[in-house]
């Protein structure tokens, strides 16, 4: 029978995980998966069954009793299975019912720890829950059954956290100002603390409520008590970060959108992915195929994407041939081709000063083409002004598809769910984006969206189509695409 795994999510930026949470991830059957655990992480497991057994105040997808059958079902079946928990699974997470059941049913299991909530509220909000000159002490309490607690006892903690207080906390402020803790005393309220759309009240132990009350803050929202909250001034790293709070649609194709999706986390943006492009094998792989049988004939060979690269040595691994019979000397458009080609040990003999196929015919100037054979393997639509120059030039160049462009499937509904909420940025990084993105969602969907482009290529397909463009990257890279946005907001 296999193992099962009580994995704490963390608090909801999923790059809080633990290792050892993300080693059970990728080795999970089935992923049952609560309300507090960032779905993002589901990615994790991308072949395992998802199933959603999330509980708020009053819509509960299965009780608790329920769930740990389900969890010892699916064990039963022989499946790997992980639960998913927001925060940590033995903070106030029911955890221990479910070990409790698992070990019950003779299920061996394991308890992979998580970082819960209220150390994410105090690393993001910037309030340290203990401080040398303001407290030596941190109280954690849940305010879901507020008539539980001995308030007389637990209202003379330095510092209180408390978890699913909103709908207490009224009541639950009142009590403590009664049994002798002060009404000036600071308070915090976060709601979704580490994540982009983070929430922060800050306020008094008397006015708290109120003041969620009027900023419409909804659960999840944990509370901070204590002389520490007056340090978030000093101490709030996060909501300073450049991008902060802002909701950037990433057009980029499923297993790329990372390089572009991490350096906006990175600044404080919520990335949503939105690959409206899926990279295929060429239609017809004979034409790449005869390149490859002649390989030693040709003295250049240029790419103009890392997935040309890609396509092109993973079609050389299934011929009879390898890299032996290159003799050719090889040309890179940009930076992220070069680092394809690189990894691969190859050396890079040319690349442009600027990323773009104009750029590129430039930078062989200085190079006699009379009579040079060239392979240029790309993707089944691009443009044809490196084909069309070099040839004028006197050189004898064949085209191949070493891979194409398609829709994937499914993004109508995704599309629909990504836009139901704001988006303040779109990011396009070539004129298939574009295109595709406009076929699947209409150019409605952008209304009130700024879009940000690689380059000019890319702009130009996006002004065709009558928007209006409000970044550009000075690079055609991804980092430079990151750095548009970031100048843009500053």
């Amino acid at each position: 029978m296999k193992t099962a795994y009580l994995v704490g999510a963390g608090p909801g930026d999923p790059g809080l995980i633990t290792l050892k949470g993300k080693a059970a991830l990728a080795k999970a059957d089935c992923v049952l998966y609560d309300n507090l655990a960032n779905p993002e992480l589901l990615s994790l497991a991308p072949s395992a069954e998802h199933i959603y057994v999330g509980k708020k105040r009053s819509d509960h997808a299965l009780g608790q009793e329920e769930i740990c059958a389900l969890l010892v079902s699916k064990a039963r079946q022989g499946k790997c299975v992980v639960r998913l928990k927001g925060g940590d699974p033995f903070i106030f997470g029911r955890g221990g019912e479910e070990a409790e059941a698992l070990a019950a049913a003779g299920i061996p299991f394991e308890v992979v720890p998580g970082v819960t909530t209220p150390l994410g509220v105090a690393a993001y909000c910037g309030v340290p829950l203990t401080h040398r000159e303001h407290t030596s002490a941190v109280t954690f309490v849940t305010g879901h059954d507020a008539d539980a607690i001995d308030w007389s006892k637990i209202g003379h903690a330095e510092t209180l956290v408390l978890f699913m207080g909103l709908t207490h906390v009224r009541r639950i402020a009142r009590v403590l100002i009664a049994k002798g803790k002060s009404a000036a005393t600071p308070a915090l309220a976060a709601r979704w603390a580490t994540r982009p759309d983070q929430q922060v009240v800050t306020g008094t132990l008397a006015d708290i409520a109120d003041l969620t009350e009027a900023a419409g803050m909804k659960p999840p929202v944990t509370f901070v008590i204590g002389e520490v909250v007056r340090l978030r001034g000093q101490l709030n790293w996060f909501e300073r970060l450049p991008l902060f709070g802002r909701r950037i649609v990433v057009t980029r194709a499923r297993g790329q959108a990372c390089e572009l999706s991490e350096p906006l986390r990175e600044l404080g943006a919520e990335a949503v992915a939105l690959p409206v492009i899926a990279l295929e094998p060429p239609a017809d792989p004979e034409p790449l195929e005869a390149a490859l049988a002649r390989l030693e004939s040709y003295d250049w060979l240029i790419f103009t994407s890392a997935n040309g690269v890609r396509f092109f040595l993973e079609r050389l691994d299934r011929s009879p041939y390898d890299l032996r019979r290159l003799r050719a000397r090889l040309c890179a458009i940009g930076p992220g081709t070069r680092r394809a080609l690189e990894a691969l040990h190859l050396k890079v003999d040319l690349m442009p000063a600027e990323y773009v196929a104009e750029s590129l015919v430039e930078a062989f100037a200085p190079f006699d083409l009379a009579g040079k054979r060239i392979l240029l393997p790309r993707a089944a639509i691009a443009r044809d002004v490196v084909p069309r120059e070099l040839r004028a030039r006197g050189a004898m160049v064949d085209v191949v598809e070493a891979y194409r462009t398609v829709a994937p499937a499914g993004s109508p509904a995704l599309v629909k769910e990504i836009f139901a909420r704001r988006v303040d940025w779109i990011t396009f990084t070539s004129s298939s984006t574009v295109k595709n993105f406009l076929a699947l969602a209409g150019g409605e969907a952008l209304r009130g969206v700024k879009i940000a482009s690689i380059g000019p290529v890319t702009s130009e397909t996006i002004r065709m189509h009558g928007f209006e463009v409000s970044a550009e990257a000075a690079a055609h890279t991804m980092d430079g695409l990151v750095a548009a946005l970031r100048d843009a907001e500053e």
